[in-house]
């Protein structure tokens, strides 16, 4: 840790601790990596090419006590998310906290066209939710509920996502993308922290998806500024949230 100063090692659980969850309400955090030429991915399509082992542990520590994993269909499509499994060193930290053993995965989906092939859906400790439009296709809609939790909400706006999940006890919320469901929550005021790794590569934006873009900027703090292997990691709050 370079900022604040002075500089420290840190080592064990003092990762996740410099990743805290405030104890009451909801909190919605948001993780990417970006290169130095503002690329999220490799010239594969996938930010594990752009990311390290070091990112990997702070990725790990954002998420480990995290209620929720917020993710839209394209980013679970490119990214072919693995299950999410209750890890036995954070059993009785998350049981104290009144937490369920393992995150659950949020997947925000209007077609329900969805990867139904991946193990992610049977292999993870608990049934991930597909969060959908309130007319989908009645065949996809059947054939999500073979695999899922669907809550059809009257619309996909950030609020209705964030709102339900809040509602179902969810409030640690991890939002990954992509880029698209990531700029709505921002301009929808509901981004309270960012976490945010500086990848020491170019690889090129022609794998970046483009969006619509913010009607105003989005200000935040920095926290705190970690440092391995030449990736530089931030940690970011909305003013006024530290």
């Amino acid at each position: 840790m370079v900022f604040p100063a002075p500089g420290r090692q840190l080592a064990g659980d003092e990762l996740l601790e410099a990743y805290p969850w405030p104890d009451e309400g909801r909190w919605v955090r948001a993780m990417m990596v970006t290169t130095l030429d503002g690329a999220a991915a490799g010239p594969d399509g996938l930010s594990g090419s752009i990311s390290s082992s070091v990112d990997s542990d702070v990725f790990t520590a954002v998420r480990r006590m995290a209620d929720a994993v917020l993710v839209g269909a394209g980013t679970l499509r490119a990214e072919e998310y693995g299950p999410m499994q209750a890890a036995e060193a954070d059993g009785a930290r998350r049981n104290a906290a009144g937490q369920a053993p393992a995150p659950q995965l949020a997947v925000v989906s209007g077609s329900l066209d969805l990867p139904w092939a991946l193990p992610v859906w049977a292999e993870s400790t608990l049934t991930p939710l597909v969060l959908t439009g309130p007319m989908p296709d009645a065949e996809a809609l059947a054939a999500a509920r073979e695999h899922a939790e669907v809550l059809q909400l009257a619309d996909l706006e950030p609020a209705s996502l964030l709102t339900a999940l809040t509602d179902r006890g969810l409030r640690r919320i991890v939002c990954e993308g992509g880029p698209s469901l990531l700029e709505a929550v921002v301009a929808a005021d509901l981004l309270d922290e960012a976490d945010i790794t500086l990848a020491p590569v170019f690889a090129g934006t022609a794998q970046t998806p483009r969006t619509d873009g913010l009607a105003e900027i989005a200000r935040f703090d920095l926290v705190h500024l970690l440092t391995a292997e030449g990736y530089v990691m931030a940690r970011y709050v909305r003013p006024g949230h530290r």
